[in-house]
């Protein structure tokens, strides 16, 4: 199991929000740069940055802040949050970041994701897959559409893309647990590809119960920002990775 801590960027902050709500945030380090050296240091070799105010606005806001990160540390970094174009998924990958988390866009220009599979490659593409009820959210979770997740899921692997960050909204940020069984449904569903679980995980315990569900990757947000789950018996759990 490989766990990637993950920081959500408002206002140049680390943040955490509640089941999705901008309304519902708490600041978890004023610096984000200074969060992802402490990852780092603990030995992490991935980090998942969400920036919020991009997501919402559909343009990267922070991310100065992201490049900063990328400069400073070691850390291979996913990005996510406001990406629209070629030219800004460009502009990232020449300047630090690893690999690009598309989301909205998925749903309301496919084209775009098949264009950034050709261009950049499945390494550098993963698209991110967030909803509740089964129904796919965007635009920072603000909206709601009637698109069925696992129908999202399909057209994208129709058009080449192996990597997905899937997160349950109704769990984000609530330390409730995971949910184990659209997790797990996807990744038997679709054995090829690989189902990053997002939301909920609370717990050592979830961790291994999502391993057993065949889940490899797994985002841990609040429960490490907290201090719930420690850095360190997180970065144990990646490096007991056979």
């Amino acid at each position: 199991m490989q766990v990637i801590p993950a920081i959500d960027l408002i206002d140049q902050q680390s943040v955490r929000l509640y089941q999705g709500d901008f309304a519902k945030q708490t600041v978890i380090d004023a610096s984000p740069v200074n969060q992802a050296n402490q990852i780092a240091a603990a030995g992490f070799e991935r980090i998942h940055i969400v920036d919020l105010d991009g997501a919402k606005t559909g343009k990267p806001v922070n991310r100065a802040v992201i490049e900063e990160i990328c400069r400073t540390t070691p850390l291979k970094v996913e990005v996510g949050g406001g990406i629209r174009s070629l030219s800004q998924i460009n502009s990232y990958l020449t300047s630090g970041v690893d690999r690009v988390i598309l989301g909205s866009v998925a749903l309301s220009n496919p084209e775009l994701v098949e264009q950034a599979i050709t261009q950049f490659g499945t390494d550098q593409i993963v698209v991110g897959i967030d909803g509740k009820n089964g129904e796919v959210s965007v635009s920072g979770w603000t909206e709601q559409s009637n698109m069925k997740m696992v129908d999202l899921l399909n057209s994208m692997v129709g058009i080449g893309v192996n990597q997905f960050i899937v997160t349950d909204i109704a769990r984000d940020g609530t330390l409730a647990g995971p949910n184990y069984e659209l997790f797990s449904q996807l990744q038997i569903q679709f054995p090829n590809v690989t189902i990053i679980a997002s939301g909920g995980v609370s717990s050592l315990l979830d961790i291994k119960k999502l391993g057993e569900s065949q889940i490899q990757s797994v985002i841990v947000g609040k429960a490490m920002a907290t201090g719930k789950i420690s850095l360190s018996e997180l970065a144990e759990v990646n490096q007991n990775v056979s």
